[in-house]
């Protein structure tokens, strides 16, 4: 009884052993089956419709990157049209006629400035009548001293033939010389005297008075303003007080209405 139970139990030992076996085998089967469907080749490309082509595409694209990084060539400019051409002249001269006037304005001011002084009434507003006792006057014309200034004696006149005060200086010139403004002034009046003939009385500023006498084609108006050695008119023929003495101009100067010797102001 014991060996049949023996042998029955080696039986069944045997077949659990067999199946045991059996199924240690299938599972190595499967696991090998499983190992091997993990290791298949997967493309590294996304699958895409007309996937060939792209693949086919990129590298040319490379090719030609790498062309133009090695080239130190700059891009072509772009062919000038006609529209171009014809827009650029129109602008260049815009530029000059702004340039252009712009210098002009320039040079007008430029003028102005140079001809603010002494050129008429309204220009010449800028000079500044400050005439003072230290000041120092020009000659209005260049010529010897016929008669001079005298109000404490009285001198002699060879024309008048007798003797007198003489508040100016007559000052001997040649007929059409010109006549030059002693200093900055003012026109005060324009106007003829049978004595001086033709004169000019001009304002020099803080008091100062002078007259201008015995003058021909007076260039200068009243309310002009003159700047020292401006032009003023020109030596006259010398009136009947003066004919022995000859061809003059006569100049007097005062301050607050008292003649002053025009010899301690002349330069």
């Amino acid at each position: 009884m014991r060996d049949k139970i023996n042998l029955m139990f080696k039986d069944k030992l045997f077949l659990v052993m067999l199946v045991l076996g059996l199924l240690t085998i299938v599972a190595a089967a499967g696991v090998i089956t499983m190992r091997k469907g993990d290791g298949q080749e997967q493309n590294p490309y996304v699958e895409m419709q007309g996937q060939e082509n792209f693949l086919a595409d990129k590298p040319e694209q490379e090719t030609q990157a790498n062309v133009a990084g090695e080239s130190n060539a700059r891009p072509a400019e772009p062919e000038k049209t006609e529209e171009h051409v014809a827009e650029k002249p129109a602008n260049v001269d815009t530029v000059v006629q702004e340039e252009t006037y712009e210098i002009a304005a320039g040079n007008q001011q430029d003028t102005q400035q140079a001809q603010a002084v002494g050129t008429g009434i309204d220009a010449a507003k800028a000079l500044v009548l400050d005439f003072a006792e230290t000041s120092r006057m020009g000659w209005p014309v260049m010529g010897n001293v016929v008669l001079d200034y005298s109000m404490d004696s009285t001198i002699y006149f060879p024309t008048l033939d007798q003797y007198k005060c003489n508040p100016g200086l007559v000052i001997q010139g040649e007929v059409s010389s010109p006549v030059y403004a002693p200093a900055n002034a003012k026109v005060t009046e324009v106007g003829v005297n049978e004595e001086i003939g033709n004169y000019l009385a001009l304002d020099l500023g803080n008091e100062y008075k002078a007259v201008c006498g015995q003058l021909k084609e007076v260039s200068a108006v009243e309310g002009e303003y003159l700047e020292k050695g401006q032009l003023m008119g020109y030596v006259a023929e010398p009136t009947k007080y003066y004919t022995v003495e000859g061809s003059n101009v006569y100049f007097q100067l005062s301050y607050q209405g008292q003649v002053l010797d025009p010899l301690d102001y002349l330069e």
